[in-house]
C-alpha cells in the first residue's frame, strides 16, 4: 500500500482546514466593520444600533446572531421582531419590526401603549395619531368576579384590532363598563353601542355600511348586526 501520498493528501487536507479557520476567524479581512439597522418607525436607528451592542472588529463568523436578537427583543420592549444578517464580508444588517399600537391605556397624563397581541410595550407622553384610548369602568359590574379587568381588556384589544380600517381611524375613545357593554366613540362626537366583543367582524362590516350611508348621523348602534341601526341629524 503507498502510504506517502495519502499521508501528503491528508496533510494537505489538514493545512486548508486550517487555513481556512484562520481566514474566517484570524485574518483581518472578514472582521465587522459597519453595523447597519433598518426598518425603524419610532425608533431611531442609533437606539437599535447602540442596544445590539454588535462587537466591532470581532470576526464576523463569530457573531451570535441570535444572541443580538434577544439582546435587542429585551432592550427595547418595541421591537417585535429583529433579523440579524452577516453581510460579508464586513458586515452585520439589523432589519427591525416595530410593534404597533392598537389601543391605549391612560396613566396619569402618560399613555401605555398595547399591540395587537395584548403586549403592553411602551408608555408615550401622547397618544399616538389614530390609536383609540380605553376606557375601562367595569369595577362595579355584576359579571365583574367573571370577566375581571385583565379579560375585558384583552377582549378590548381584539375589538380595536379587528375594526376596519375606515372605522379604526375615526375611533377616539373605547369605552368599557361591562362584557356586554361596549361603546365606541369616534371623531365628531358620534357614538357607537357595540355590545359585546362577540361578532366583531360583522359588526365592523355593519358599521362601515352604515357610515357610508348616514355620514351625518351622530348615533349607531351595531349590537345586533344583522338589524343595525342609526339615529340623529
Amino acid at each position: 500500500m503507498r502510504r506517502g501520498p495519502v499521508l501528503a493528501a491528508l496533510s494537505a487536507a489538514v493545512l486548508l482546514a486550517g487555513s481556512g479557520s484562520w481566514v474566517f476567524y484570524g485574518s483581518d479581512w472578514l472582521r465587522v466593520e459597519k453595523v447597519t439597522a433598518t426598518g425603524t418607525e419610532v425608533l431611531t436607528p442609533e437606539q437599535v444600533l447602540g442596544a445590539a451592542q454588535v462587537p466591532v472588529g470581532a470576526p464576523l463568523a463569530s457573531v451570535d446572531t441570535e444572541e443580538i436578537g434577544m439582546r435587542l427583543r429585551g432592550r427595547l420592549p418595541r421591537i417585535e421582531s429583529v433579523d440579524v444578517v452577516r453581510a460579508w464580508p464586513h458586515g452585520i444588517g439589523l432589519k427591525v419590526t416595530e410593534r404597533r399600537p392598537v389601543l391605549l391605556i391612560g396613566k396619569g397624563k402618560d399613555f401605555v401603549e398595547v399591540d395587537a397581541s395584548g403586549v403592553r410595550f411602551d408608555t408615550v407622553g401622547q397618544a399616538p395619531a389614530g390609536v383609540p384610548v380605553l376606557e375601562l369602568s367595569a369595577a362595579q359590574s355584576p359579571s365583574g368576579r367573571r370577566f375581571d379587568e385583565e379579560r375585558l381588556l384583552h377582549e378590548s384589544v381584539g375589538i380595536a384590532r379587528d375594526l376596519p380600517e375606515a372605522v379604526a381611524g375615526q375611533t377616539v375613545r373605547l369605552k368599557v363598563s361591562s362584557y356586554d357593554s361596549v361603546v365606541l366613540e369616534l371623531t365628531g362626537g358620534r357614538r357607537v353601542v357595540w355590545g359585546s366583543p362577540e361578532q366583531g367582524a360583522a359588526k365592523g362590516r355593519a358599521l362601515t355600511a352604515l357610515l357610508k350611508a348616514a355620514p351625518k348621523a351622530d348615533h349607531f348602534d351595531v349590537s345586533a348586526p344583522t338589524a343595525p341601526a342609526v339615529s340623529g341629524s
